[in-house]
């Protein structure tokens, strides 16, 4: 695995999929990384129709991930998982590059 590589997870990817059927597109997951939340940056999860050309593409039992350059920096060797509690379900990221999170687990700080 390279120090760039993204991981989805099995779990995850079954959950893209599913989701990506309801709505008739394609199994793609892009995640990105915008500024907010209350560590600083917070996780973008989107369904994309197509990659872009620049982007990197992580794949899974059939299911994409992608990520652009900038979100790139901060993600770089993350595993997304999608995780089912008593208290919800949701995707969630290990991020080796975060310093810091919040206790809800959309948010960090580098």
């Amino acid at each position: 695995m390279s120090a760039t590589a993204l991981t989805l997870t099995p779990s995850a990817a079954a959950r893209v999929a599913a989701i990506a059927s309801k709505q008739a597109k394609p199994a793609m997951l892009r995640l990105s990384v915008e500024g907010g939340g209350c560590s600083g940056f917070q996780y973008k999860f989107d369904l994309a129709d197509t990659p872009e050309a620049d982007d990197t593409v992580s794949e899974t039992d059939g299911v994409k991930l992608l990520v652009d350059p900038v979100s790139l920096d901060l993600l770089s060797g993350s595993v997304v998982d999608f995780v089912e509690s008593l208290g919800g379900a949701a995707f969630q990221v290990s991020n080796p590059n975060a310093a810091s999170g919040c206790g809800c687990g959309s948010s960090f700080g580098i």
